[in-house]
């Protein structure tokens, strides 16, 4: 397991697991999302390619209608 920082706490992932893997295993698939990492957000079809590296700072942000 690698140690990352998702929404600003510890957390541990598999070595190689990507964004889109992230997001699976967190049950967010399907949902409006937006993520960055160490503060640069990432395309969502960059997700599939962008492996996890040690201390990476992963930030998930969910839209949330309103009106």
């Amino acid at each position: 397991m690698i140690d990352i920082e998702l929404n600003g706490a510890p957390h541990q992932v598999p070595p190689r697991q990507t964004l889109n893997e992230l997001v699976d295993a967190l049950s967010l698939t399907g949902q409006a999302l937006a993520l960055a990492v160490n503060r640069a957000v990432v395309p969502r079809q960059q997700w599939p390619q962008r492996e996890l590296q040690p201390q990476d700072k992963v930030d998930i942000v969910r839209a949330i209608g309103g009106g």
